[in-house]
């Protein structure tokens, strides 16, 4: 059912019922003009109610329909809102919960709007790249006024509807303890016979020295905007209300809507807004499959990540004990999370009694026994393999049936630490990211015997604690780590060839990343991927790496840590400071091995990076790493600060096109260590049938 109908008395109820949020989909539209008409067919009906059923009035438009011929057909949200409209009986919008989008535009429509207090109002679009294209940005700004409607609209935020309680946006906000539909009949039972029927598109946009204001409004946007254009565009629709006649403004928010649907930016805003949806569906873990109570979680270790784990915990109300080795490491781990939690609340982003409250759920050991009866225990120690074996091993021995042993593990191969277990069903990797408290990403990493079960919970669980889960399957460095190598190890031989580290950082930092590699190198710790690398040079003697960072690490320069890495850092400063010490070592190693150094242009270095890496994951989707392009997108976007403007690396291959990133990968293999470069089986597949990783 899409839209239910009903008369009380002298009002007819036109309920929107599509499950989660009302979304305003063909068969909601058709239902709710359908109501409409036969309320206004109906000589005992007197005027129309319109609500939600269930948690929303209404959250737009339905997101299952998005880029379907059906979210345009008729009746489109354009011929629904001119219905209410135009009805000749009054319309009243019963709203509460969530009215957000088309939900908010349609309300516009209707010749009354009355409200439940708390209710969520907003027009969100500006977030997916858009700008509201029923109306909103020229019926709102008459409810509420220019200032107040146009940050809403820029900034896409919800507003409660008790802070509108005083505006011409609603009619009436009733007590918490009314019933919403009762109350919006008895409100429409005295409004009646009231003519002629408001209209928020009769209203005038009155705003003294709009000029000044709106000039003032487009400068502050264009320099917060960064390359979204949907901000700006923004402004000058809501712009629009104010100087232009309702219709003509109408058709202005109508063609810039149109324009806006088309860009890039608004195409990855949208990509990622599905891709996030979409990862936490995995198609053998069916949404019904049981998933373990998680009521009280353990970390082993206190270090930095081992404290940022424990937060997330805290954050979302779990008890944790955190497990250390020595009491000096457990009491400075402690010290930390109460010292994040005291900035925090300096900031006044904490309450005093949420930091009691976070504070009194953690707790320290150094017994193994004391956290047997944890539902989960995340074990956060240094990353070799000896290390984790002994951790497993004595965790198989102490923690309860049924508790799952989840390793932080970046790169190391989950089947055979689940085999240091008699119970490798119960294991499963859940990779944070540094800082653990903070970053988005949660990649979860599914071994060989995983239970179903167990994977259902730590996805479940990645949304309670407000990240994005993303499942990954067991390989050297999972998704996220598999891929940063080959861009690393291009990094490195880019040195050799003739960049500098700050010159490689610019061009990438250019391109929209976060941070460049050897700024993120000197960030994460140098002596990290040192490790990494030693262990490889073992394991895998075939591959071939630059010797650049090795003899960086050699000279002591760790990173941030230690002051000095790529760079040099001062104390109290993240800034990072070119070194030319470093600088004539990477010019002393290119003549030891005896490699010409060349100007090499940003387009290479970006190309570079970032094929290297889109190349290497074609290999993770055709093995069946990432269940889909998109995941591997959110890993990026969510983890590793690829410009979301972008969509993530393999969005953006299929933006340049899939015969362009192979026609510059099989150049780049002609070069300097060209052996890096071996395209892609899926890479070649599919640029050869015209095809797109995200098709």
């Amino acid at each position: 059912m899409t839209a239910e109908y009903q008369v009380r008395g002298t009002v007819a109820v036109i309920t929107l019922n599509n499950p989660p949020v009302n979304g305003l989909g063909l068969a909601t539209r058709t239902a709710a003009v359908k109501g409409i008409q036969q309320a206004l067919a109906d000589d005992a009906v007197k005027a129309i109610v319109i609500t939600g059923a269930g948690k929303a009035f209404s959250g737009g438009a339905d997101i299952k329909e998005f880029n379907s011929p059906k979210a345009l057909a008729e009746p489109s949200l354009h011929t629904l809102i001119a219905t209410a409209e135009g009805s000749t009986k009054p319309v009243v919008a019963a709203i509460h919960s969530v009215c957000m989008g088309g939900g908010l535009e349609l309300s516009l429509g209707c010749h009354y709007r009355v409200a439940m207090p708390g209710a969520q109002i907003a027009l969100p679009e500006v977030k997916l790249g858009l700008l509201p294209g029923a109306g909103g940005t020229q019926r709102l700004p008459r409810v509420l006024g220019l200032e107040m409607a146009l940050n809403m609209i820029v900034s896409g935020t919800p507003v409660l509807s008790d802070k509108l309680a005083n505006t011409a946006l609603f009619d009436a906000v009733f007590a918490a303890d009314a019933d919403l539909v009762s109350s919006a009949v008895a409100f429409a039972e005295t409004i009646a016979d009231a003519r002629p029927l408001p209209k928020a598109r009769d209203r005038k946009v009155d705003y003294p020295n709009h000029e000044a204001f709106l000039q003032f409004s487009r400068n502050t946007v264009k320099a917060m905007s960064g390359p979204f254009p949907a901000p700006l565009e923004c402004v000058e629709t809501v712009a629009a209300s104010v100087t232009m006649k309702f219709e003509d403004g109408m058709k202005f928010e109508r063609e810039r809507f149109l324009h806006l649907i088309q860009t890039t930016e608004s195409k990855a805003l949208r990509h990622a807004f599905f891709a996030e949806r979409v990862a936490s569906k995995v198609p053998d873990v069916p949404a019904d499959t049981p998933v373990r109570a998680i009521k009280q979680a353990a970390v082993i270790g206190a270090g930095t990540m081992g404290g940022g784990i424990a937060m997330n915990f805290l954050n979302a109300g779990i008890p944790v004990v955190m497990l250390e080795t020595k009491q000096e490491a457990l009491d400075k781990g402690l010290a930390t999370i109460r010292k994040n939690y005291e900035n925090t609340m300096k900031k006044g982003k904490l309450t005093q009694e949420k930091f009691d409250q976070r504070m009194a759920l953690v707790s320290g050991t150094l017994a193994y026994e004391d956290i047997g009866q944890a539902d989960i225990v995340v074990e956060a120690v240094f990353e070799e393999m000896g290390v984790k074996e002994a951790v497993f091993r004595k965790l198989d021995e102490v923690m309860k049936p049924g508790a799952i042993l989840a390793s932080n593990t970046s790169t190391l191969d989950l089947n055979q630490i689940a085999g240091y277990t008699k119970r490798p069903q119960d294991v499963i990797g859940t990779h944070f990211f540094s800082p653990a408290n903070v970053m988005k990403l949660l990649e979860i990493v599914r071994g060989a015997q995983t239970g179903k079960d167990v994977l259902a919970t730590a996805l479940a669980l990645s949304k309670k604690l407000k990240k994005t889960g993303v499942v990954s399957g067991v390989c050297d460095g999972f998704i996220g780590n598999r891929m940063i190598e080959q861009y690393s190890r291009q990094a490195g031989f880019l040195l050799e060839e003739g960049a500098l580290p700050e010159q490689v950082d610019q061009a990438v930092e250019k391109f929209g990343f976060a941070m460049g590699p050897f700024r993120m190198g000197d960030l994460a710790g140098n002596d990290i991927g040192w490790a990494i690398r030693k262990r490889r040079y073992v394991e895998k003697p075939e591959i071939s790496y630059s010797r650049t960072a090795d003899l960086l690490c050699e000279m002591g320069r760790y990173g941030q840590k230690t002051g000095a890495g790529w760079y040099d850092y001062k104390a109290g400063d993240r800034k990072a400071y070119p070194n030319e010490q470093v600088n004539a070592m990477i010019v002393q190693h290119s003549a030891d091995i005896g490699v010409a150094r060349r100007q090499i242009s940003d387009q290479e270095i970006v190309e570079r990076l970032v094929y290297s890496m889109v190349n290497e994951a074609a290999h993770i989707l055709e093995e069946g790493i990432a269940l889909r392009a998109s995941d591997i997108d959110m890993v990026y976007l969510t983890g590793y600060g690829f410009p979301l403007f972008r969509g993530g690396p393999m969005f953006y291959a299929d933006t340049v096109g899939l015969p362009n990133v192979l026609a510059a990968i099989n150049k780049y293999a002609q070069g300097h260590q060209g052996g890096a470069w071996k395209p892609a089986p899926l890479l070649v597949k599919l640029a050869g049938e015209g095809k797109g990783f995200n098709s």
